[in-house]
């Protein structure tokens, strides 16, 4: 078999089973949200947290509980990584203790769903602080991105109240009945496949071929490289990230990975249109998603396999910084897929891409990305897009734009509006400070448009909170920590915070009937104005930057 034969039955039998999946996930988390039962383990834990599960919480209400356990988050991640080196399986070296610029940024980092690494993780982490600390931070910051969209849609589908539902419950329930679970499964297979699961430290000393002591870490891999994925999180156990053979072994793990970390964000807008009442709904929000990430993983493949005239090296660059065991054209597929959504894992050298192929890494950040997305943050996104097209349709023809039934007012357009531009303001102003103070420009590892693609990277995965690199710039410095991390938490939250106000917004409006005047959003028609939009929105925000960037690069 060719390598573009098994390259192109690896995509088809994901796409496959992806589509198999859909529906019966949608719904099953459709019931895990819509229930009227807590579990004993769910009431034990609103008993332990003070929360009344009965209780519903505006808008406002709902954003203060996100603001605030994410805040208690990052305080105890950061405590828990400075005392690291006085707890149980932590390597008694000093060299791994972490810096308090550093373990903030870490903390960050992991709280945000963005798992930025500025420090190699089998050299600096303990295990208890990988399992304790940083795995948990998996599911929860993904169950907080879940609950958020849950919110929206709630939003779309109440009439006349205020209330959004309860955030506590929405955390523990995405958790504890959707996350768990399915890692839990997940993690058995990588087990299968050959991820380690052990609690060695750095005590695995071998004798190479040539007569050399080489010390292998063990770890709690299996465990923490499912939720990474399930969750769309990305922050590796080593180094290497998913390029490690104790992370990602054989071929086919990869293909569970990258699996792994589309299904939920494909998944919810079932979920979705089974809330809004309207299944067909959620069918064109999903082939928005697909049509998006097939042209992203076309284009990518184009530029990863047939490079000529888009590198500036020789033949055959496209192979530099690629597994062997994976190749070109499904590390091109994990690049694809891990950029359109908010998962930042990678298994092959981003900053070795081919100009074009590094640009497409650098645009499916910048599409917000919404195919699929990140766990929550993916479906709210697209959300967001969905009723920018329809006020967009609504100019056209001159009148009050609607979307599923609810009225496109002044106040929703803003807030829209407001969560589109707010990510490309934090990137391009981040990346504008980097490049103009010579102490940031010396972190940079390339000069010229590769090493403003660098620095742009850097700021485009941080506020988008993906969490991949181009890994050609040096980051563990004192500006960087700190710059990139308040970029993590604006990206993160004030969207967030956008997106709670839209839906109290909507939901305290009543239903607005359908008319011979109102916009089809469940037809192909819409499906391409939504593509449409996206690609035309973001091309005309980000297009500068690229072209001094990748497409410099490109036609050099």
């Amino acid at each position: 078999m060719s390598t573009t034969t098994a390259g192109l039955t690896f995509l088809a039998l994901l796409v496959l089973a992806l589509a198999a999946v859909h529906v019966p996930l949608g719904d099953y988390m459709y019931r895990v949200y819509n229930s009227d039962k807590d579990s004993r383990a769910e009431r034990l834990i609103y008993r332990l947290i003070g929360a009344d599960p009965k209780a519903e919480q505006t808008w406002a209400a709902y954003a203060r509980s996100v603001l605030a356990f994410s805040a208690i988050s990052v305080l105890a991640l950061f405590v828990f990584q400075l005392v690291q080196g006085k707890l149980p399986l932590h390597p008694n070296d000093p060299a791994t203790e972490m810096t308090p610029a550093l373990a903030w940024n870490t903390a960050i980092s992991f709280v945000t769903n963005t798992n930025w690494q500025a420090y190699s993780g089998e050299s600096t982490q303990g295990h208890l602080v990988q399992m304790a600390g940083l795995t948990v931070q998996n599911f929860v910051s993904a169950a907080v991105g879940m609950a958020v969209a849950v919110a929206l849609v709630r939003g779309f589908a109440r009439t006349r109240t205020g209330d959004l539902g309860n955030f506590w419950v929405d955390l523990v329930r995405g958790t504890i009945r959707i996350l768990l679970p399915v890692a839990f499964v997940a993690a058995l297979i990588l087990i299968v496949g050959g991820v380690i699961q052990n609690f060695h430290l750095h005590d695995q000393i071998v004798t190479t071929l040539n007569g050399a002591r080489q010390t292998i870490p063990g770890g709690p891999v299996a465990s923490q490289e499912a939720i990474k994925e399930l969750g769309t999180n990305g922050g590796g156990f080593y180094n290497a990230n998913s390029a490690h053979p104790f992370e990602n072994p054989t071929t086919w793990t990869n293909w569970i990975e990258i699996f792994l970390l589309l299904v939920i964000s494909f998944s919810m807008p079932r979920m979705f249109g089974r809330m809004v009442d309207s299944k067909k709904q959620g069918y064109a929000i999903v082939a928005v998603m697909g049509v998006i990430a097939l042209l992203s993983t076309s284009l990518m493949l184009v530029f990863q396999m047939q490079h000529h005239g888009t590198v500036p090296t020789a033949v055959g660059a496209a192979s530099e910084g690629v597994e062997q065991r994976f190749g070109v054209f499904d590390s091109a597929i994990f690049g694809s897929a891990t950029t359109l959504t908010s998962t930042g894992a990678v298994d092959s050298f981003h900053d070795s891409y081919t100009s074009l192929g590094g640009m497409m890494t650098l645009f499916n950040m910048q599409l917000g990305e919404v195919a699929p997305g990140g766990t929550g943050s993916g479906l709210y996104g697209m959300l967001i897009l969905a009723v920018i097209t329809v006020f967009v349709a609504g100019l056209m023809v001159g009148r009050t734009p609607e979307y599923l039934g609810k009225k496109i007012t002044p106040r929703e357009i803003k807030l829209a509006a407001a969560y589109f531009l707010v990510t490309p303001l934090i990137v391009l102003t981040g990346t504008a400070i980097a490049m103009a103070g010579p102490d940031q420009r010396a972190s940079m590892l390339n000069t010229g448009p590769h090493g403003l693609s660098e620095v742009l990277y850097a700021f485009t995965s941080a506020a988008n909170n993906n969490g991949s690199a181009f890994a050609g710039i040096s980051v563990n410095t004192t500006w960087y920590n700190t710059a990139l991390g308040l970029a993590m938490v604006l990206g993160r939250f004030l969207p967030i915070i956008l997106v709670l106000a839209l839906a109290g917004s909507l939901a305290k409006q009543g239903s607005t009937p359908e008319s011979v005047g109102t916009l089809p959003t469940h037809r192909p028609q819409f499906v391409g104005m939504v593509v449409g939009v996206t690609v035309i929105l973001v091309a005309l925000t980000f297009l500068p930057a690229l072209a001094l960037g990748p497409l410099a690069e490109g036609i050099h």
